[in-house]
């Protein structure tokens, strides 16, 4: 499956003045790991976003959002789903690219191999 390049173009930019970020090819699209951690994800269409547990709830509230469903069917407590809907216009995107941003301190690392 092909991700949307545009968008990952979009995002890419809006990071382009972090100090430590990384394009990372995986979840069928490319994600972007700022500060060693996943961040901002591209899969599809979609936008997927580290917001965190506390933000969870209110972004879910948006018919454009949804939980990402890890294996074994369990929900996800840190990541969302953004449809092209939620992030048409520079407002809501700035929005999502924030609260991943906000929570990026607050994540934990991924284990090193």
């Amino acid at each position: 499956m092909a991700y949307n390049t545009k968008l990952s173009a979009r995002i890419r930019e809006a990071l382009v003045h972090l100090p430590d970020v990384e394009e990372k090819e995986m979840f069928r699209g490319v994600c972007f790991m700022v500060n060693g951690k996943m961040c901002v994800c591209v899969s599809g269409d979609e936008m997927m976003c580290r917001i965190g547990a506390d933000e969870m709830d209110s972004a879910l509230e948006n018919n454009y959002c949804r939980q990402m469903i890890m294996a074994r069917g369990r929900p996800s407590k840190d990541f969302v789903f953004v449809s092209e809907e939620g992030f048409h216009h520079q407002k809501d995107f700035d929005h999502w690219i924030k609260l991943a941003l906000d929570f990026n301190p607050k994540a934990k690392s991924s284990k090193k191999k």
